[in-house]
């Protein structure tokens, strides 16, 4: 057997070691970036996929969250939220689908980058806000709560990065659930929220806002 042969074999167990170790970090990242309750990707996770999806004009950034969650916890107990988590998740990411991007940011607050092919995000998120608000399989009648809905079109605000456009999507999430409509139709044009978002209405604070396109 030549030299060089013999130095191959040789270095087999050695590469073989390398390419399971290689594996096993690949596998831990993707663990890192999916939340262990819902599947979704984490905060870091979903930040790399919907910046990539941002360049895209037809991409529009949703934030949704779960109405009186706390108080489900509370009445029902843990085990009907986390239940309630799993079935907002997975109704998101069937909604969104594999051309989108879905991911839990904490708590009950998620968030999605939807690529809107047809100019009808209005409609397709007025379809979302009745889906989310089925019962769980399952679980008690009595459970039972709806999903607030905030959303702007990446496009009409070049000049903002993913985090402003959270933003954005955030003060029209949360003058939804202050009016209690859970969804307005992007038809109706731009409306003013009311508020400058959520930390500001903890506070009542009332400020001039921002013209954004609110669904709720």
């Amino acid at each position: 057997m030549s030299t060089v042969a013999t130095a191959l074999l040789s270095a087999l167990p050695l590469m073989a070691g390398w390419a399971v170790h290689v594996w096993w970090l690949r596998a831990r990242l993707h663990t890192a970036r999916r939340d262990p309750l819902t599947g979704l990707r984490t905060r870091d996770g979903f930040t790399r996929r919907a910046t990539a999806l941002l360049k895209d004009p037809r991409a529009v950034v949703v934030l949704a969250d779960v109405d009186r969650f706390k108080q489900i916890n509370d009445i029902h107990g843990h085990a009907a939220g986390d239940a309630l988590l799993k079935a907002t998740a997975d109704r998101l990411a069937r909604h969104v689908g594999a051309s989108g991007v879905v991911g839990r940011l904490g708590g009950d607050e998620f968030a999605a980058v939807v690529i809107d092919d047809h100019g009808t995000a209005g409609d397709l998120l007025a379809v979302l806000h009745g889906v989310l608000a089925r019962p769980v399989d399952g679980q008690d009648a009595a459970v039972h709560t709806t999903v607030s809905l905030g959303w702007v079109r990446a496009a009409d605000f070049p000049a903002d990065d993913l985090s402003g456009l959270l933003r954005r999507a955030d003060e029209a999430m949360y003058a939804a659930k202050q009016g209690r409509a859970g969804l307005r139709r992007a038809g109706l044009g731009r409306l003013f929220a009311t508020v400058t978002g959520r930390r500001a209405g903890r506070i009542g604070a009332r400020t001039a806002a921002p013209v954004v396109e609110v669904a709720a």
